[in-house]
């Protein structure tokens, strides 16, 4: 199995921690520590090693901040995770308290007072960050201290997990569609024609994009964790350690790159800093570390400069998402076809299902690994957004529940997540209403044509519109985007209140809205979706852009009410489910082909 099931949080031994953590901010005059879930390399996943947060407080999820003071402790959390971190952590040590809404600063002026001091560590928190809090704090007299050691390491000691070592090898240019030396020199164009000698990257995707590189020092994520250097001319500067390519990976990268000690990296920075030239480094995902080393006054601010143009797939990356969705979609699909028999008698469990699922993926032969973590809730279970299924949570389907699972998988020519909700048994009218309200704000993304410049965010209320007109909503966004053979949540594209980079033609994105009903179900629908190139409308005097849905797999139709969908929302699901049935049902078994062909029926 690629996925495990042992409870990850160990809210019994939170009161302990926080107690040990205390007593060393004592010893070091320290009022307060910051203890995000983040690494040296900023990014949304980390390694057993960095995960700080869930061994203090208990709270397993990919986002959020704890603090710690003398007297009280907080953990903030995004919407996805209300649930889930009021049941991680000890909430008799750690107030749960939700981000946005509530920011830090605010928490940390009211719990402090002047001349207090705030203890971090500099390599796991953003310069952007480091700035804003600063900004925030400085009028009250509270101040922020970079610390030489990190405070959860000393205590956690020897328990805590090595470093990730593990192997680096290529990603083959047919799967590519770009050589390493294609991108650098773009880059060092870019570089060159706006003035700056070199640019510092940290963010394991940008890098393993930029060098055709990939491995599995993050769980679920096929990422090598690395820094690198791109002067303006001149060969690339990779820190890493050098034992870790295979010989294929090696060959790939240093025609392009010089290989490097990560232990050399502030001795590299020192050099650039003592040159005097302008180094751009993106202070929104580059650790403050790297703008201590260096001093304000060199560092030329922009967004990574491999960010957008990853998210730009080639055409070769195209064509091998298109492979794995169909790929994907037999996998679930087999597996949608089993659960119909299994679920009904109320015996099949949360956990039977990843296992029976990711069974499926590997009958691929083409499974590297799952994307993530499989999310796999019945009943209430499915209410908890990010919900993780463990031997301590497992629980069965039950008839007249709901069943979501949110999966994906890692293949070497593309990334899949999908969402299905199932009814076990009769769904109730309150189901299928919220269900139905949640498809047609899927369909309505789905067939959302829009001009060069549309940013997630003007995207975003289509799919709340029909939930809206019966008064509920979803505390998440409605997608994100997707990396090829990389991190299944890549930027800088998503469709949220939070989306202002505009969508480029090439960019893979979700489409996933949802409704939660807190202790009874949850609902979600997602597909991957290509944004297609700009096209003429007939009449019209603008081209517009669209959505190709890449996704492969029935929608339960038991759910919809179709009194509830209009012509065009009913012909677009039709068709959707046509073209589902055409393209899947050569590659199955005849009792897979027989479901599937009941499956998409037309409504």
């Amino acid at each position: 199995m690629l996925q495990t099931f042992q409870s990850q949080s160990e809210p019994e031994r939170v009161a302990e921690r926080v107690k040990a953590l205390r007593a060393w901010m004592a010893q070091a005059k320290i009022d307060a520590v910051l203890v995000p879930r983040a690494d040296k390399h900023q990014g949304e996943y980390v390694p057993a090693s960095a995960e700080r947060l869930k061994w203090l407080t208990g709270f397993s999820g990919s986002a959020g901040i704890a603090v710690v003071t003398k007297r009280s402790a907080v953990l903030m959390v995004d919407g996805r995770y209300t649930v889930q971190a009021g049941t991680e952590t000890d909430t008799k040590i750690f107030e749960v308290s939700l981000l946005p809404r509530n920011k830090l600063s605010e928490w940390l002026i009211g719990h402090l007072g002047k001349s207090q001091v705030i203890g971090f560590d500099p390599w796991n928190h953003t310069a952007g960050e480091i700035e804003r809090l600063q900004k925030a704090l400085a009028p009250k007299g509270v101040k922020l201290k970079a610390l030489a050691k990190n405070p959860i390491d000393v205590i956690w000691g020897k328990a805590r997990p090595t470093p990730p070592q593990n192997p680096v090898i290529a990603q083959p240019i047919a799967f590519a569609g770009r050589t390493p030396a294609d991108k650098i020199a773009e880059l060092q164009t870019r570089l060159k024609d706006e003035g700056q000698s070199a640019v510092i990257l940290t963010l394991p995707d940008s890098i393993c994009w930029l060098f055709n590189i990939r491995g599995s020092d993050v769980a679920h994520n096929p990422v090598v964790l690395a820094f690198a250097i791109v002067p303006a001319s001149g060969k690339a500067e990779l820190f890493i350690e050098t034992d870790r390519f295979d010989p294929e990976a090696r060959a790939a990268v240093t025609p392009v790159a010089k290989l490097l000690s990560p232990a050399t990296l502030a001795a590299r920075l020192k050099e650039l800093k003592a040159k005097g030239k302008r180094v751009r480094l993106d202070t929104e995902t580059a650790a403050y570390w790297f703008e201590a080393q260096l001093g304000t006054k060199l560092i030329s601010r922009g967004q990574d400069p491999c960010i957008v143009p990853k998210a730009i797939k080639t055409d070769a990356e195209v064509i091998g998402a298109r492979a794995a969705h169909v790929r994907d979609g037999h996998a679930v699909v087999r597996f949608l076809a089993w659960l119909d028999d299994w679920a009904a008698d109320g015996t099949l469990d949360e956990i039977t299902a990843v296992q029976k699922l990711e069974e499926f993926r590997r009958d691929t032969n083409m499974l590297r690994d799952v994307s993530f973590p499989t999310i796999s809730g019945s009943g209430p279970n499915g209410a908890i957004v990010h919900y993780r299924v463990t031997e301590d949570t497992n629980r069965r389907m039950r008839p007249g529940e709901l069943f979501l699972i949110d999966s994906g998988g890692q293949y070497p020519d593309g990334t899949t997540d999908i969402t299905r909700t199932i009814a076990i048994g009769e769904p109730s009218e309150d189901m299928k209403r919220h269900f139905t309200a949640v498809l047609k704000g899927h369909i309505a993304v789905a067939t959302a044509m829009f001009p060069k410049g549309t940013r997630g965010i003007d995207l975003d209320p289509f799919a709340r519109r029909a939930l809206w007109q019966i008064g509920a909503d979803f505390d998440h966004g409605t997608g994100h985007g997707i990396g090829s053979y990389l991190s299944v949540h890549e930027g800088p594209q998503s469709i949220s209140r939070a989306g202002m980079a505009p969508l480029h033609a090439g960019m893979l994105i979700s489409n996933e809205p949802g409704y939660y009903k807190v202790g009874e179900y949850g609902i979600r629908i997602e597909n991957v979706v290509l944004v297609t190139l700009p096209e003429p409308v007939e009449d019209g005097d603008r081209e517009m852009m669209a959505f190709e849905t890449l996704t492969l797999a029935p929608i339960d139709r038991r759910l919809i009410d179709p009194k509830m969908l209009d012509t065009s929302e009913r012909d677009w699901l039709n068709a959707y489910h046509k073209h589902v049935f055409e393209t899947l049902a050569p590659g199955l078994d005849p009792s897979a082909r027989n479901w599937l062909k009941q499956a998409t029926q037309p409504v």
